[in-house]
């Protein structure tokens, strides 16, 4: 009987992913909507990494940290986003045993190290206005690199604990995986044993890697709003809110939609709203981050717009 149990435990070798239950006219036409977002998101993305390289008004630490984001936000998207867009025109929307796992482990890790970058980008706009006249002695280079490096590795403990611990559950089937990809709670459904110990577990990293960053956030901006408060000119005031308005913006976004999942996992929401809402900080945050630093900081729209003039130009030399 044992045996046959172990038989069964190790027959699910590979899962299908049901993605959105929609026509095939509508899998088109969201393949096609998802193609341009996701276009969308590499060149904005990209185009600040290149702008805040090469632009010499840009090497301050604000821009680093957002360099690391948007190279972030890229490597993100491409645990997902193609494979995704793959099952929208595939009759077979297949993921394999060990495929699922990889990509529910960069997904959690690049997750985790997101929440933990936003951080680090509150602590330096925190000591830009609360402390400007030691503010480069303070985020000096040495530091800056080692806060983005902690940000990039904080996920990984996290993310091999998560992810090994889960696929080693036993999973005899069904194998359909009701999601766009292979996230925890849709992919937890599946298994055949009681999950009690690991939900405890996955709700207490949850807690650590997306509430801890996010009360460093808390924090920061209190101190924040406080110091800004305090100051007499309204131009100061101004000037102090217009360098954190974008950064508030994404972290709202990204907390704001990634809480409803992660720490509401049995809420009764239907499976397709919460692939909505997946879709939101998987998808459609990591197009916006880049637009909404462009359009909201007057420097990241003139070295873009000095970038791509120099390009324009040398192309116009070669001919």
């Amino acid at each position: 009987m044992k045996s046959e149990l172990n038989r069964n435990y190790s027959e699910v070798t590979e899962f299908i992913l049901l993605g959105f239950r929609t026509s095939p006219e509508m899998q088109v036409a969201l393949f096609i909507l998802f193609l341009a977002i996701y276009t969308v998101t590499l060149l904005g993305n990209f185009l600040i990494v290149t702008v805040t390289s090469v632009d010499p008004t840009l090497q301050t630490p604000m821009y680093f940290f957002l360099r690391n984001l948007s190279l972030l936000e890229v490597c993100f998207t491409l645990v997902m986003v193609p494979k995704m867009l793959v099952d929208l025109v595939s009759p077979r929307k297949i993921i394999s045993f060990v495929g699922c796992g990889t990509q529910m482990y960069f997904f959690f890790l690049f997750g985790s190290s997101e929440c933990f970058l936003l951080s680090m980008m509150a602590y330096d706009r925190f000591v830009a206005i609360c402390n400007p006249l030691r503010y480069s002695v303070i985020m000096n280079r040495s530091l800056c690199w080692w806060m983005a490096m902690g940000s990039w590795m904080s996920g990984v403990p996290v993310s091999m604990l998560q992810t090994a611990w889960m696929m080693a559950l036993p999973f005899c089937g069904p194998n359909a995986v009701d999601h766009f990809f292979c996230d925890g709670p849709p992919v937890l459904k599946l298994v055949t044993v009681d999950t009690t110990i690991y939900e405890m577990q996955a709700l207490a990293s949850t807690l650590l890697f997306i509430m801890f960053p996010f009360s460093l956030i808390l924090v920061s901006y209190t101190r924040i709003i406080i110091t800004i408060l305090r100051m007499s000119s309204a131009t100061g005031r101004q000037k102090a809110f217009s360098t954190c308005s974008s950064h508030l913006i994404v972290v709202s976004l990204f907390y704001g939609t990634a809480s409803l999942t992660y720490l509401r996992p049995k809420s009764n929401q239907s499976p397709e709203s919460k692939k909505l809402v997946s879709l939101s900080y998987t998808v459609i945050t990591p197009m916006l981050n880049p637009i909404i630093y462009s359009l909201r900081n007057n420097e990241v729209k003139g070295a873009a717009k000095r970038t791509i003039t120099q390009k324009v130009l040398q192309k116009l030399d070669v001919f």
